[in-house]
């Protein structure tokens, strides 16, 4: 009985497998019988773990979301500096959705998935709050907005990894360098230095003993008061 079960988890997994790679690839115009020709099943095969394809994309997006927390899980994204946070929340992002992008492309998902993604979406908006806490954001910009801009450029970005244009590590590091250097705040100007204060002060002294309307650098005239 054991047995049957992992062989059936495992055709399972093998069948939602092929489903996300023809899904991404091909976009919603894929049949139930394309994804059971290419998985190398029937189609009574495939109707018996799917009973229809609404059920099918369902446990695709059961398998996204669990791919996503597991990365994110592993990525420890509380115990490192907000930088680091956010390279590695982008990289288990586009790693994890770029494999399930077709997904989006649906416009009604699940009501339980939709539940799913809500509580995924805490250890994200986490990371935006003690960005924005910490003083590392920038102030002008609502945590909201932020965190909008962040997934806009990463939706960009995904979909140049499915056609093949962007490597998964080439994608998450540009999409960090991009946000990154809109989003951190502005370094605080350096303390004045020990010769910059001297040059200030001597430019001080002479500005104070220089002659009321002469010109800096001019030699006086053999008819000034100073040549006398």
């Amino acid at each position: 009985m054991t047995r049957n079960i992992i062989l059936r988890d495992h055709v399972r997994a093998g069948i939602l497998d092929v489903a996300a790679t023809v899904l991404a690839e091909r976009g919603t115009s894929v049949s139930m019988t394309d994804i059971a020709q290419a998985a190398g099943v029937a189609r009574a095969t495939l109707y018996r773990y799917f009973p229809n394809r609404d059920a099918l994309l369902y446990a695709l997006y059961e398998a996204a979301l669990s791919d996503l927390t597991r990365r994110l899980n592993d990525a420890r994204l509380d115990s490192v500096p907000i930088e680091e946070a956010v390279a590695r929340m982008t990289r288990a992002t586009i790693a994890a959705t770029g494999r399930y992008r077709a997904l989006g492309l649906f416009e009604k998902a699940p009501r339980e998935a939709r539940r799913m993604e809500r509580q995924l979406a805490a250890p994200l908006r986490a990371v935006f709050e003690r960005g924005a806490a910490s003083g590392a954001f920038r102030r002008d910009m609502p945590v909201h907005t932020l965190a909008e801009l962040y997934f806009s450029l990463l939706e960009g970005v995904v979909s140049r990894v499915i056609r093949h244009r962007l490597s998964v590590e080439e994608a998450s590091a540009y999409a960090t360098t991009l946000f990154l250097s809109g989003a951190l705040a502005a370094p605080p100007a350096p303390p004045p230095t020990a010769t910059s204060t001297a040059t200030s002060a001597g430019s001080t002294t002479a500005s104070s003993t220089a002659v009321p309307g002469a010109v800096p650098g001019a030699v006086p005239s053999a008819g000034s008061p100073s040549s006398g």
